[in-house]
């Protein structure tokens, strides 16, 4: 495993994090053993960052990561991140939400705590939630704090309202298919010396090489209407999965890994943070990093990529 620094901080953080948002009924991993189990290998992998949230499972998530952590004595091999909703935003209930993740993940502190999206249909108002979480580091139960799903006009008016702290990292979609992210957010991190944590970094799947314009997902589970799956889309992403796996053998690697490999190289501020169902999974994560493709092959990954445009007018 390589590592980076999180944001302008000292703090060390694997360049592959653990997305937590599988230990949910979303995803279906529902049973404690399996989620303790990605994430011991997960440890055994070098990675040292994992990210849930409080909407994860009503709580399941935290609440496996908790245990885990404490079973396994690893709650100082890892830097824990979560996220509390735009519904939790009021002053008091920011407090309160923050007091119940501490009980769920069994820790006196919050490595960071990210806002998970605006209080997009409640009228609270920016500088009171984030004066909120800057009392809580004040308090000693945040340690640093994050925005997640904030365009950076949002990121700058939340970072005005901090006196003595600052916000160490943005998260937000980016994958091979998904690449918006690089039109402003992507160039203000770099610009503000924020880390990019990436959700979704394989696109729910659709760049693993596992599914085919013939063979897509059931959509059983969070993918149902996701517009990469669209039928019309994936003729499309599907020229993108036949390069990657075109240039997964050259290297002797899959494409996921490929996938991820790509996503680092394409910015220094770029942690994905790719979820996992099973300890296979971590393992072929983790070896998203620790190489690079050559230029040839990023930029080949790189001119497939940009010719698609994924519409989300489906209906």
């Amino acid at each position: 495993m390589e590592y980076t620094f999180l944001g302008k901080t000292n703090e060390k953080i694997s360049r592959i994090g653990l997305g937590a948002w599988q230990f949910s009924e979303s995803w279906g991993i529902t049973e404690y053993e399996t989620a303790k189990k990605i994430i011991a290998e997960a440890a055994n992998q070098g990675i040292n960052l994992i990210d849930t949230a409080e909407v994860y499972g009503r709580g399941m998530s935290e609440q496996f990561v908790g245990k885990a952590l404490h079973e396994l004595n690893l709650r100082e091999n890892f830097l824990v991140a979560t996220k509390i909703p735009g519904e939790f935003l009021a002053e008091h209930d920011v407090y309160r939400a923050v007091e119940k993740s501490l009980s769920r993940l069994q820790v006196e502190y919050i490595d960071l705590m990210q806002v998970h999206w605006p209080p997009c249909w409640h009228n609270i108002p920016t500088c009171e939630y984030m004066r909120a979480l800057e009392k809580l580091v004040h308090l000693g139960k945040i340690r640093y704090i994050g925005l997640s799903n904030f365009p950076p006009i949002l990121v700058e008016e939340a970072r005005s309202c901090l006196s003595t702290e600052d916000i160490v990292s943005l998260q937000v979609r980016y994958n091979l298919l998904e690449r918006d992210a690089e039109k402003e957010i992507i160039p203000y991190a770099e610009s503000e010396g924020l880390t990019l944590l990436a959700w979704s970094p394989l696109a729910k799947g659709a760049v693993t090489g596992k599914y085919t314009p013939e063979n897509l997902p059931k959509f059983e589970d969070v993918r149902e209407g996701e517009a990469v799956f669209h039928p019309d889309n994936f003729r499309e992403v599907y020229k993108v999965v036949k390069v990657l796996v075109e240039v997964a053998k050259k290297y002797n690697k899959s494409p996921s890994q490929v996938a991820l490999n790509w996503l680092i190289m394409a910015s220094p501020s770029v942690v994905p943070i790719p979820g996992a169902k099973n300890e296979e999974q971590v393992r072929s994560n983790a070896e998203g990093a620790g190489w690079r493709l050559s230029f040839e092959d990023w930029l080949k990954i790189e001119e497939a990529s940009s010719r698609v445009k994924i519409t989300r007018v489906l209906w």
